[in-house]
């Protein structure tokens, strides 16, 4: 049998509701952590852009051009 012959015989609370909340129970742990994760990585790279584009807007700011920048 399909998911879908399956599914459709069940009531809607069952689909919408009994059926996600097993879900979210059994692999919460395992979502929790990958989400954790995701969002760990994703400030981690962010904070790595802002340190990058600080440094180079203090180099910029601060830096005395040298003979040799002028040459260019």
């Amino acid at each position: 049998m399909a998911v879908q012959e399956i599914l459709a015989g069940l009531p809607w609370w069952v689909k919408w509701i009994a059926i996600p909340a097993l879900v979210l129970l059994v692999f919460g742990g395992a979502i929790t952590s990958v989400l954790t994760f995701v969002v760990g990585l994703l400030f981690k790279v962010l904070l790595f852009v802002a340190l990058v584009a600080g440094l180079i807007y203090a180099v910029r700011k601060f830096g005395s051009p040298s003979k040799s920048d002028r040459d260019w």
